[in-house]
């Protein structure tokens, strides 16, 4: 099982470059740490800073290896499909190596409305959207209605075929990426018998399909120290706050042995790769959690 890093993008922070560099410090920390795949997440009209994937994961790459997969989250109903092209094909070009696109949904009456976006379209604008990024990434001249779009052509394209894990959590939308990518990606919400399910369901979508599948990656929310007392110690405000809403079962928190166990799990049912986002809690534990993911790494490979 492959472990990768998909970094938190909020910070509640005053001093609005202070949250910048931390993220900085953690795309360091995981390239320090061996991790196999680095990410950023995707949300709008937030309070709390929230640093865009496009400009942040721009500087990000300056921290990371260009052999290694890099790549953000688009909430594609959010983005003309144009301008995401775009920016795909900018990163892409920077990065100069492989290049993950995450896609999801989005939710949020208030993100929606903040962005001029209809959330009862969004089914659809996901279908649509995707249709015209992969055309317009593959060199086409593409149009359409839904999206008021007359042959639109773009550069620079990415120099490498780009890989989509396609965010779904219902059968229907497991089945959609089957359909559109080989990688589905799981939401944090789920359980190792959820996953046994929608793995199974994912790869017979696939063989339906006739595509192989590449990926089957799932996000978790995790937090790794020298021990499980070290780590439930940390966390403990963070749960009394209540974490994202998330149960205690949601969350990988422990020593290595027991992050391992616990990504183990998710390997045996057919997960090949984990994007882990760091639970809320201070920078150096932070860093040093990173640090302790790349020890779980290698002890997932033995």
């Amino acid at each position: 099982m492959r472990v990768g890093v998909s970094l938190t993008s909020r910070y509640d922070v005053d001093d609005h470059a202070v949250g910048a560099r931390w993220m900085i410090e953690r795309a360091d920390a995981a390239a320090r740490a061996g991790l196999d795949h680095l990410s950023i997440g995707d949300h709008h009209a937030e309070p709390v800073p929230y640093y865009q994937n496009v400009p942040m994961l721009g500087r990000l790459l300056a921290e990371w290896p260009s052999e290694r997969p890099a790549g953000c989250l688009f909430l594609v109903p959010l983005w003309h499909p144009v301008l995401m092209a775009e920016q795909i094909g900018t990163l892409a070009a920077v990065h100069g190596g492989p290049f993950i696109v995450q896609t999801g949904l989005g939710g949020g009456h208030r993100q929606f409305a903040a962005m001029g976006r209809s959330i009862e379209r969004r089914v659809g604008d996901l279908t649509e959207g995707l249709r015209v990024v992969q055309a317009l990434l593959a060199g086409e001249t593409v149009s359409s209605e839904r999206f008021g779009i007359g042959d639109a052509t773009i550069a620079p394209r990415p120099p490498d075929v780009v890989e989509w894990w396609i965010g779904a959590s219902v059968p229907a939308a497991i089945e959609r990426a089957a359909r559109w990518s080989g990688t589905w990606y799981a939401g944090p919400h789920t359980t190792v018998d959820v996953g046994r399910e929608g793995a199974d369901q994912f790869l017979a979508a696939c063989a339906a399909a006739g595509r192989a599948p590449e990926r089957l990656v799932i996000r978790q929310d995790v937090l790794v120290a020298a021990t499980d007392a070290d780590a439930e110690r940390l966390a403990g405000p963070v749960l009394e706050a209540g974490y994202r809403g998330f149960g205690r079962e949601l969350l990988g928190i422990g020593s290595v042995e027991t992050v391992t166990e616990r990504f183990a799990a998710y390997a045996a049912v057919g997960f090949t790769d984990v994007s882990v986002r760091q639970i809320s809690v201070p920078q150096p534990a932070a860093l040093e959690s990173i640090a302790l993911l790349g020890e779980v790494q290698a002890a997932l490979s033995r």
